[in-house]
């Protein structure tokens, strides 16, 4: 029998823990999965870190697909959908604890280094299939 994935589950779990103590839940996502639409100027090598806390987002919906939410980027209001394979991690700002998941499958092709349509390179953190097996790392960012 093959079972869903657990991933929405824990970081619905993780979201409930990280504001009942009273903390900033952040979420890091690979901005290059199929799907996810994010303000392109806010990703940095391939990331973006989103503050879904109910004070920065409107209409969050974590399910077992995807997260959406209405948030404002620099003052402009823009939707973001993240599907749930693009969640690589969910942290509390002000301790950094929290979960960071290994990757489903493959991952995409990165555009090109110096491409137009994307940032340069592999992001940091992000291995291509066989790399070595290091444990990927959260950081803070203050």
């Amino acid at each position: 029998m093959t079972m869903s994935s657990s991933r929405p589950y824990i970081v619905r779990a993780l979201y409930d823990w990280i504001l009942e103590n009273d903390c900033t839940p952040y979420i890091l996502v690979n901005a290059f999965v199929d799907g996810v639409e994010v303000p392109q100027e806010h990703v940095k090598d391939g990331q973006i870190i989103l503050n879904i806390s109910p004070n920065a987002v409107q209409n969050l919906f974590i399910r077992n697909q995807a997260i959406d939410f209405d948030g404002r980027f620099a003052g402009i209001p823009k939707s973001v959908f993240v599907p749930i394979g693009a969640v690589m991690g969910i942290y509390a700002k002000e301790s950094g604890q929290g979960m960071v998941f290994e990757a489903d499958g493959i991952l995409p092709e990165p555009p090109k280094p110096g491409s137009p349509d994307g940032p340069r390179g592999i992001p940091s953190g992000v291995k291509s299939p066989g790399a070595g097996k290091k444990k990927p790392s959260l950081r803070v960012v203050k």
